[in-house]
């Protein structure tokens, strides 16, 4: 027989919830940049409590890695915490750190939205170099009279056999 599993009561599923959220944030400061975008897509699954931790560590002092598995997560939010999200991007481009002002940068235009800056017209990068096909000048003309005349070959003589 099996036995049916019982459902956790509130507290338990609090207490397992708080360890699933610490366990995430510890794998989001991770050297592994795998195990830091996991972490950081799973908290994007945790609606508000996602949110809040992914928010401490863009506007933290972390490093910038970090900060991009963050952004990561952000953007990764679907329905209305994308919205959410979005603010956040928003708040943080006015933020002293400009670590985490570039990183917001990219993750609004990644997410299609606009940034306060007005982008700029790129300039082609100074010292490389434009490769171009060469044009055929011309055919080649032949001197005249420097052709030999091809030897021919002495024909077969059938009545010598």
């Amino acid at each position: 027989m099996k036995s049916e599993g019982r459902k956790p009561s509130g507290r338990e599923k609090d207490e397992a919830a708080i360890k699933l959220l610490e366990r995430l944030r510890e794998q989001l400061y991770s050297s592994n940049p795998s195990v830091r975008r996991q972490a950081a897509f799973h908290l994007s699954w945790m609606q508000e409590d996602g949110l809040e931790i992914l928010r401490e560590v863009l506007f933290g002092d972390f490093p910038a890695r970090t900060k991009n598995a963050a952004a990561y997560g952000l953007r990764k939010m679907r329905g209305r915490m994308k919205k959410m999200s979005m603010e956040v991007f928003e708040q943080c481009l006015h933020q002293p750190d400009s670590t985490a002002r570039e990183v917001c940068r990219r993750a609004l235009l990644l997410m299609g939205g606009k940034t306060e800056e007005k982008s700029l017209p790129r300039k082609p990068a100074v010292g490389k170099l434009e490769i171009k096909e060469i044009p055929p000048k011309g055919k080649r003309k032949g001197r005249v009279g420097t052709r030999q005349p091809q030897r021919q070959k002495p024909a077969k003589n059938e009545d010598s056999s």
